[in-house]
């Protein structure tokens, strides 16, 4: 399996649904030297969620320009016949959705058999008590704090309980799955978000949208790390 570095205690997966894509090489570059890990990408399929995005030729070509790693979030309609592609374009990361898989323990052993690492997603409207019988089959859980499709919408608090419970469940399981959140992440929420569990935040807009991405990242990353301290 991959092996994915990190810096501290919470990574940020910078959202590269929305980047400026006409200077995407570039921004990438500016993220990487301000220490950022991996990048988020968005496959979405216009079925499952109501939005059509990036599909395999572009995961391909960020693998060619891009040592970072690349964490894939599969909200497409019958995961189990592209897990194996995506893993083999350079995806580290590939989560499927609880909704969208209905054989899950035989998708995630699909993920960890072509060498990345296997991860579940939630859309706000799951409970996380669905995937009682696959955590201990899981790298990481991805929690959707916005209902999937589009960036730029509002956090939804519901998705802090999630966190808890998860994270109380991997403690007195003594479990090893990270915790991912994705949706509505900013300076109002990132902290929030960490002291109820998460380890890897997933940020769109308010990196890519910033006058200033690089700082916009370092400013968030500062702000996880010190929510971590306050757990402590």
């Amino acid at each position: 399996m991959r092996g994915i570095k990190s810096n501290g205690p919470v990574e940020i997966a910078p959202s590269i649904l929305a980047a400026d894509f006409t200077r995407l090489g570039e921004q990438i570059a500016e993220l990487k030297a301000a220490g950022c890990q991996l990048l988020h990408i968005d496959v979405m399929d216009g079925h499952f969620v109501p939005n059509l995005t990036i599909g395999l030729p572009v995961v391909r070509s960020l693998r060619r320009a891009t040592d970072l790693a690349l964490d894939c979030h599969l909200m497409i309609s019958e995961p189990d016949r592209y897990v194996e592609a995506f893993a083999e374009a350079g995806a580290d990361m590939i989560s499927v959705h609880q909704e969208a898989a209905p054989h899950l323990d035989r998708t995630l052993a699909a993920i960890r058999a072509a060498g990345a690492r296997a991860g579940v997603a939630l859309n706000p409207a799951t409970p996380v008590v669905l995937l009682s019988e696959v955590l201990p089959q899981v790298d990481y859980v991805l929690v959707m704090s916005v209902n999937p499709g589009f960036a730029g919408q509002q956090f939804l608090p519901g998705a802090l309980a999630k966190l808890r419970q998860l994270a109380d469940w991997r403690a007195d399981r003594r479990l090893h799955f990270c915790l991912e959140v994705d949706g509505g992440i900013g300076v109002e929420t990132i902290g929030e978000a960490v002291r109820a569990g998460a380890d890897l935040v997933v940020v769109a807009t308010s990196i890519f949208h910033a006058p200033n991405p690089r700082q916009s990242f370092e400013q968030l990353r500062q702000l996880a790390w010190s929510a971590v301290a306050e757990k402590v």
